[in-house]
C-alpha cells in the first residue's frame, strides 16, 4: 500500500473555499497512491471555535463533493480529514469522511472524544457514538480523530473490529508535539497495527500546529515523518506484516481483561 499524508497548512488568511480548492488539487496530484489522508477540521480550522457555526455543512456538502471528485480523479482511497458537520438534528459534530477510488462515500466517523473541557468541542459539538471501520482491498481501516489518540480503549475496540491500519486526522498543538509522537507510536505497538497520523500544519487562531505527521509500522518503527509546514508525506507500507507480527508476538490473543463492546459499523 502506498500512503500519502497531506500535512495541509491551515491559516487565518485563506478562506475555506480557497483551502478546499487547494486541498482538492493536492489530492488530484496523488494519482498512483492507494490511500491519501488529510488533517482535522482543515476547512474551518480546529481552533477557530467562532467559525464553526458559519462553516458547518452536511456530509454531502461542498467539502464532500470536492473530495469525492478529487478521489475519483486521482483513483485513490481518500480519508478527507474532518469537517464541522451540521446533522439533521441541528447539532454540530467533528466528522471524518472516507471515499473510495470511484468517489463513493464509504465511511463516516463522528469523533467520540471531544477536546476542550469547558470550551471548544466539549461545549459546541455533540459526541459520536460508533466505532467505524472501512474495508479496502489493501486492509481494514480503523478511523479516529486527534484527541481520540489519548484513549487506548477506542483503538482496542477498532482492532477487535478487524482493523489493520489505524488512520488518524489531527490538529495537534505544537506545544505537545512530543506527546503526539509518543502516543502515535504507542498505539502502533499496542494494537500491532500500521498507524497513519496526519496533522495540520501552520498557525491559525493563534495556535501553532504540531506538524510532524507520521507513518508507523506495527513494531513502532517510524517509516516516515514530516517536518514543519505544508508537506506531502509518502511511504510504501507492507500491510501483510500486521498479521505476521500478530502471529509472531500474540499479545492481542493473550489479553486477560476485556473492555465492554462498542458498536461498530
Amino acid at each position: 500500500m502506498r500512503a500519502s499524508l497531506i500535512q495541509l497548512t491551515v491559516s487565518d488568511t485563506e478562506s475555506a473555499d480557497e483551502r478546499r480548492s487547494r486541498a482538492a488539487e493536492l489530492v488530484r496530484g496523488r494519482a498512483g497512491d492507494d490511500l491519501v489522508v488529510l488533517p482535522e477540521l482543515w476547512t474551518t480550522g480546529a481552533w477557530a471555535y467562532d467559525a464553526w457555526e458559519a462553516g458547518a455543512e452536511p456530509v454531502d456538502g461542498p467539502t464532500a463533493r470536492a473530495m469525492s471528485e478529487a478521489a475519483s480523479a486521482a483513483g485513490v482511497w481518500l480519508h478527507a480529514g474532518t469537517l464541522v458537520e451540521r446533522g439533521d438534528d441541528g447539532a454540530l459534530r467533528n466528522t471524518a469522511l472516507v471515499f473510495d477510488r470511484t468517489g463513493a462515500l464509504r465511511g463516516v466517523y463522528r469523533k467520540i472524544h471531544r477536546y476542550g473541557f469547558t470550551v471548544g468541542e466539549a461545549a459546541q459539538m455533540a459526541a459520536g457514538r460508533e466505532v467505524v471501520t472501512v474495508t479496502t482491498e489493501f486492509g481494514i481501516l480503523g478511523i479516529a480523530t486527534c484527541y481520540d489518540l489519548r484513549f487506548p480503549e477506542l483503538f482496542r475496540a477498532l482492532v477487535d473490529a478487524g482493523t489493520e491500519i489505524l488512520v488518524l486526522a489531527s490538529a495537534w498543538p505544537a506545544r505537545r508535539r512530543e506527546q503526539w509522537r509518543i502516543l502515535v507510536r504507542a498505539r502502533a505497538v499496542e494494537e500491532q497495527a500500521v498507524v497513519l497520523a496526519c496533522c495540520a500544519g501552520g498557525t491559525h487562531s493563534e495556535m501553532k500546529q504540531a506538524d510532524g505527521s507520521l507513518i508507523v509500522d506495527p513494531w513502532g518503527t517510524v517509516l516516515a515523518e514530516a517536518g514543519e509546514g505544508e508537506e506531502v508525506l509518502t511511504a510504501d507500507v507492507d500491510v501483510d506484516v500486521v498479521g505476521a507480527i500478530r502471529e509472531e508476538l500474540p499479545v492481542l490473543r493473550d489479553r486477560v481483561l476485556a473492555i465492554p463492546a462498542l458498536p461498530a459499523r
